[in-house]
């Protein structure tokens, strides 16, 4: 694991045969790793129980249809949608017109 990966309060760690894969603040990573700059985070109000079915689906539909790129990840308690920073304003309307909550707060 690079030691700049586990930094801020958000971050993910996913290793598999083939790859290593880091999520963490892009001030973390440096300038020289490949990476791809520019996401924010939208945190799906949790806990969500595990018989719960569709949560992602319900939420990643209407971006889908607005052509908005998403890379999702999960924890025991929730989900979180990846966007693009340059796609937030279009997937908060996006999700709010298919009836969805957004709350947008801004990290410190």
């Amino acid at each position: 694991m690079p030691d700049w990966a586990a930094q801020g309060s958000f971050y993910s760690i996913t290793r598999t045969t083939d790859e290593t894969s880091v999520v963490c603040p892009e001030w973390a990573v440096p300038l020289d790793a490949r990476a791809e700059r520019g996401w924010r985070t939208l945190r799906v109000e949790g806990p969500l129980d595990f018989s719960m079915t569709g949560v992602l689906a319900c939420l990643t539909m209407p971006l889908a249809e607005t052509d908005i790129s998403v890379f999702a990840l999960s924890t025991y308690d929730t989900d979180y949608l990846l966007i693009r920073d340059r796609d937030v304003p279009s997937a908060v309307a996006a999700l709010r017109a298919a009836g969805h909550r957004v709350v947008t707060t801004v990290d410190s």
